[in-house]
């Protein structure tokens, strides 16, 4: 299973010259619900009343989403190895809620620091 972040999402919705290859959105995609407000954010603030909303709901819907639980938000506010934003920090924790319920997952990120961290928490990172 590969967890997506809004990175990837967005780099795919708005064209940029990074982008995973057709065979990535095949794959099983989970994320966390935060990913939808992270999307529709960026999309209202570079494209207001987009006539793409349709193709956003498409790329949400073709990915699990996972409502974020009072133990995610208490992993999200314990230390992580490295220094990490808030909205990584909540993407990391449902990352950790994943695998400690058994989940093998790989996190498909462009941001940097959210990789490092990742790989700090020994989260094993996607291909892109």
């Amino acid at each position: 299973m590969t967890y997506i972040d809004a990175s990837v999402a967005l780099a795919y919705l708005l064209a940029e010259a990074r982008v995973p290859s057709a065979a990535f959105w095949n794959a099983q995609l989970v994320s966390s619900r935060l990913i939808e407000f992270e999307v529709w954010n960026r999309i209202h603030v570079r494209q207001p009343g987009s006539a793409r909303a349709g193709e956003v709901r498409s790329l949400l819907t073709g990915i699990r989403l996972i409502d974020m639980t009072s133990a995610t938000l208490v992993r999200a506010r314990e230390p992580f190895p490295l220094p990490v934003r808030t909205l990584n920090a909540l993407h990391l924790a449902t990352l950790d809620w994943l695998r400690s319920n058994g989940e093998a997952v790989e996190l498909a990120s462009y941001d940097n620091r959210m990789l490092a961290a990742a790989q700090a928490l020994g989260i094993a990172l996607a291909t892109l």
